[in-house]
């Protein structure tokens, strides 16, 4: 049993300093994450292994190799948290790359809007001319529209002074 683990343990350093290359690799950080899942998949079988074998101990050491294979089992299970909280952060840093490269593919752009507006309307039989009377129109409906807030002001104005 104790052959099987030392090697467990050295193998779950292992694991831990290839964590710690996980965090700066950028590129082959797919390469890494498919070894360090195969070597906590390896460990778990041996860990299923250990529990055979630390059962089986003489009744003086059972209780202090269980112990044991219980930490190694709690040590690999945080890093196997670790290696799925990785990457599901790179899996998130590639979805916010991959949309911010399609809003700044986008353009947004009002001339483009007014272009399809124009388009729709020669679709529907109105003409040049009658789309530009209209755009004309709607500037004066503004000028319209803010004299007679000023006139409804001035209106309500008198008549508070006059009637109060």
């Amino acid at each position: 049993m104790e052959p099987l683990y030392q090697q467990t343990h050295k193998q779950v350093h292992e694991i831990q300093s290839c964590m710690g290359r996980l965090e700066t690799a950028d590129k082959q950080s797919v390469h890494i994450e498919n070894e360090i899942q195969a070597s906590i998949d390896q460990i778990f079988s041996r860990l299923e292994r250990l529990e055979i074998l630390s059962s089986k101990e003489p009744p003086n050491k059972r209780q202090n190799a269980k112990l044991r294979v219980d930490q190694l089992k709690y040590d690999v299970q945080h890093l196997q948290t670790a290696l799925r909280n990785f990457q599901h952060r790179r899996h998130a840093r590639e979805q916010q790359e991959r949309q911010r490269e399609e809003l700044l593919s986008r353009t947004f752009t009002t001339n483009g809007t007014q272009k399809k507006i124009l388009d729709i309307a020669n679709m529907l039989g109105l003409s040049n001319t009658v789309m530009r009377l209209i755009e004309k129109r709607a500037f004066q409906d503004k000028y319209f529209m803010i004299g007679g807030m000023l006139l409804t002001c001035v209106v309500m104005f008198l008549v508070v002074q006059y009637l109060t």
